[in-house]
């Protein structure tokens, strides 16, 4: 087995999300990247902003570390990845998905830590826990509360996890805010309903608003198995790749095969699981997969097709107690300001929905019966 040494670097900015840049970088995984869009060594180097010779020599040494041929390439023909070499990039790729929230917590967590070192005159920022189903919206407004003007300097420390876990994490006391998701008008005897109910409690609770988002079939581009509807995966056996139980789109799938009368066991793959819809849009792109429930978002990034299924609201909720602490109340602020809400109108799929508004279970939950 090879042994992995991890690294990072500071840096004046970030890449801008939706670049497609890894959230942990490998020299070797970034050449094999660019040879594999670009087609041949110059114009990968060109893309990298190296020099052909440099590049060449890069390859040549990894392939003798390695013991492997990472590029078939011949004299006036384009540079192709070896049988290894995609192997090899795909593996990677599908780590850094399943990874990735993790990797966007150690990341906040660093640049929080440092940001302390260069700003001599900054007040300390307002730390405020989430736990919250893996959401990219979420990771867009963790940077925009960290550097804000005109707000409050507010640290989001976001631990991703499933729906139904970050709900017992608050009621547990381990965070101030929770994240989940439901279909708005989802039955009350729906799955979705029925897990959350006994969680939540009226006057004990209050939702926030945040955002609406799209979920629908992520495909291979052009969609070349026509899955427009589950009853489609079922029918044709697509293989399926699942999300994992307590998150909300495990939940949503469950609900969504109840209303077509679809039985799981029917579905191929039902039972593989990945960890975020970026995990899951990485299986689909890699071939290991046909089809998987996930956001409009997840799909674009990866280059896959999408088919709409349903919307549904994504929401945050605190206990009463909390909502006068200062920093749910930045959080609010930052919320119902005009910033966020271009930001987050300009993310595929994404919609403001009653952002920052505090509201009891019925309102923002027109399932919620008492």
């Amino acid at each position: 087995m090879r042994r992995i040494a991890m690294s990072y670097s500071l840096a004046a900015e970030r890449p801008a999300r939706g670049t497609g840049a890894p959230l942990l970088s490998n020299p070797m995984m970034d050449v094999l990247h660019a040879v594999h869009e670009r087609g041949s060594i110059s114009a990968a180097a060109r893309q990298l902003g190296l020099s052909y010779r440099h590049v060449w020599g890069q390859l040549k040494d990894w392939e003798t570390q390695l013991g492997r041929e990472l590029l078939v390439w011949e004299r006036g023909q384009a540079a192709l990845l070896s049988p290894f070499g995609q192997r090899l990039l795909m593996a990677e790729r599908l780590a850094q998905a399943r990874l990735g929230p993790q990797l966007e917590h150690l990341r906040a967590e660093l640049e929080r830590a440092f940001s302390m070192a260069f700003d001599d005159d900054q007040a300390p920022s307002e730390l405020l826990t989430l736990y919250a189903s893996h959401d990219h919206a979420l990771a867009a407004l963790q940077d925009l509360a960290a550097h804000a003007d005109g707000h409050p300097n507010l640290h989001l420390d976001i631990r991703f996890t499933g729906s139904v876990d970050a709900i017992r994490a608050l009621n547990e006391g381990r965070c101030l805010l929770a994240g989940f998701h439901t279909q708005p008008f989802a039955d009350a005897d729906s799955r979705s309903a029925r897990t959350y109910r006994p969680l939540l409690k009226p006057g004990t609770h209050k939702i926030i608003g945040f955002a609406r988002r799209v979920q629908g079939l992520m495909v291979a581009p052009g969609n070349p198995l026509r899955l427009h509807t589950l009853g489609d995966v079922a029918r044709l056996q697509a293989r399926l790749v699942n999300r994992a139980i307590g998150t909300g789109t495990r939940l949503l799938l469950e609900d969504l095969l109840a209303q077509e009368g679809i039985a799981a066991e029917n579905l191929p793959g039902f039972e593989r699981e990945e960890s975020s819809h970026a995990a899951v849009a990485q299986a689909v792109a890699s071939g290991e997969a046909d089809v998987g429930l996930g956001t409009e978002y997840a799909a674009q990034r990866q280059g896959l097709g999408f088919v709409p299924l349903t919307d549904e609201r994504y929401l945050l909720v605190c206990l009463k107690s909390a909502l006068e602490l200062p920093a749910v109340q930045s959080l609010l602020t930052l919320l119902r300001s005009a910033r966020w809400q271009q930001q987050l109108q300009a993310l595929p799929g994404y919609q403001p929905d009653h952002p920052g508004e505090v509201a009891a279970m019925k309102r923002l939950l027109p399932w919620w019966k008492n």
